[in-house]
């Protein structure tokens, strides 16, 4: 963080919000209200209102219930479609090459805005963004469910995705303000990390239930709940913002957003072929452009949407390796599995929902437990355990998915679910550990990315290799989980 960068304060009190543990340690006196024509001078911090909320010291378990209850339904959207691609694709005659795009819109909305909605959200508020992601999201989801061809679809996914960012990113930067660490922050994140496990479980198992009768309800019911998790964030959430000294960073955000934009839509028309000349590489080529731009435009700005300087700690470079692997190894797989199950296997929705739960069931199960490995096992190393159990887990799978036997099936399913669970844990801590307390956000921001980045190359991956059968596809998930393993270990070294 610069060093002309105030530190991370309530920004409805101007106060550094010591936790309220501290002052009953210490003894110190509740400071007295000032009042309300009184205004802080340069440098200083105002004391607390009585009527005023300290974000970590007023009800940090209602930032946690808010957070954790609407990322959840952030993973539901994004998951929703892995049941769903069939009928949709049904219902808009989307031919098999551009079935990826049903799958890959929100997270190429995801991937553009997730560095963008971090530092917007630790300079101009965490709540605010956040509030903002949470309606875009319900409204974007409802528009979704009234779609009628596949490109009306892939655009309100994208902006799904773009809504979804602003929910992740300032998600995290809340529950940092709120548990500034230790203990607390390690259950908070687990718990977090639970809830994405949770979303990711349940949205496969509604799409599945509700698309007996209509796969449009599933967006509908979404939409509808994630307008009442925004609702509910307005009377719990107190604002907090670092904010920083110079412009926003305009540059950054277009140059970064264009070249992940190329790079994800060239990774999705992968299915058709990465090298053909008029469209795959050359959007590969203006991706590297693009980002080479964008490292000399955050090297010069007062105000980066990410600091590469973040890149000499060994704990970021561990997180953002371990999350991008994630994606390639784990998200990108079993994103496509329940449409492998119903297509090969002969599944129904319904079924294939069920089974997926047996994955992602365990993974919330997991992620929760992993509190009690604080002090035994640092993150690195966990997520290292997360990716061998994962890829322990698909390699019981290979000789499985076509006839799809449960009982054959479950073994690896749930292995390669403790593994997730390991991982989603890991991930969230990791991200806001290994930043400045005041960066929390843009933490998040960066590791986010780089997942969703990962696992639209996984998903147009795991695509183009299932057409050469469903165990092609879960080898080279196997491959990727061990090189996240080795690649995770490798950069986290060091002080």
């Amino acid at each position: 963080m610069p060093p002309h960068a105030p530190a991370d304060t309530d920004a409805r009190t101007g106060d550094p919000a010591a936790p309220r543990a501290y002052r009953r340690r210490s003894g110190e006196p509740r400071p007295a209200p000032a009042p309300r024509s009184s205004r802080p001078s340069a440098g200083a911090s105002a004391p607390p209102s009585r009527t005023s909320r300290s974000s970590r010291s007023s009800r940090p378990g209602a930032t946690l219930a808010v957070t954790s209850a609407a990322t959840a339904l952030t993973l539901m959207n994004y998951t929703a479609p892995m049941l769903t691609l069939p009928s949709m694709s049904r219902a808009f005659g989307t031919p098999a090459s551009l079935q990826a795009w049903l799958l890959n819109g929100t997270p190429l909305g995801l991937a553009v805005l997730l560095l963008v909605a971090g530092s917007l959200a630790d300079d101009h508020g965490r709540r605010r963004v956040f509030l903002l992601g949470t309606l875009a999201l319900g409204l974007t989801t409802g528009l979704g469910a009234f779609a009628s061809s596949t490109l009306t679809f892939v655009l309100a996914r994208v902006a799904q995705g773009a809504a979804s960012a602003a929910v992740l990113a300032a998600s995290l930067g809340l529950l940092a303000h709120a548990y500034p660490a230790g203990v607390d922050r390690i259950r908070a994140t687990g718990v977090w990390g639970a809830f994405v496990s949770a979303g990711i479980a349940l949205g496969p198992l509604l799409a599945g239930s509700l698309s007996l009768a209509d796969w449009r309800l599933t967006y509908e019911a979404l939409a509808v709940a994630t307008l009442v998790a925004a609702a509910l964030g307005t009377r719990t959430l107190t604002e907090s913002r670092a904010p920083r000294d110079g412009r926003p960073d305009i540059a950054g955000a277009l140059t970064l957003g264009l070249a992940l934009a190329a790079l994800l839509t060239a990774l999705t028309l992968g299915r058709d072929g990465w090298l053909r000349p008029s469209v795959g590489l050359l959007l590969l080529l203006a991706a590297v452009v693009l980002a080479a731009v964008f490292a000399g435009v955050e090297r010069r700005s007062r105000t980066p949407m990410i600091d590469l300087a973040l890149f000499r700690r060994p704990a970021f470079r561990a997180a953002t390796a371990g999350a991008l692997f994630t994606g390639l190894a784990v998200i990108g797989f079993f994103s496509v599995l329940p449409a492998l199950l119903q297509s090969g296997g002969g599944l129904s929705p319904l079924t294939a929902a069920w089974l997926f739960l047996a994955w992602s069931g365990t993974a919330f199960v997991v992620a929760l437990q992993t509190r009690r490995l604080a002090g035994r096992l640092s993150a690195t190393y966990q997520l290292a355990l997360g990716f061998v159990l994962s890829t322990a887990g698909v390699l019981a799978l290979l000789g499985t998915l076509d006839d799809a036997s449960v009982p054959r099936l479950l073994p690896g399913l749930i292995v390669a679910g403790a593994g997730s669970g390991l991982l989603n844990a890991a991930l969230p801590r990791l991200a806001v550990d290994s930043v400045p307390q005041a960066r929390a956000a843009m933490g998040s921001g960066a590791n986010n990315t780089a997942r969703y980045i990962g696992s639209s190359a996984g998903v147009a991956l795991a695509l183009a290799l299932s057409t050469a059968g469903a165990d092609v596809a879960a080898g080279a998930s196997a491959v990727l989980g061990v090189a996240g393993a080795v690649v995770t270990l490798a950069v986290g070294r060091g002080r």
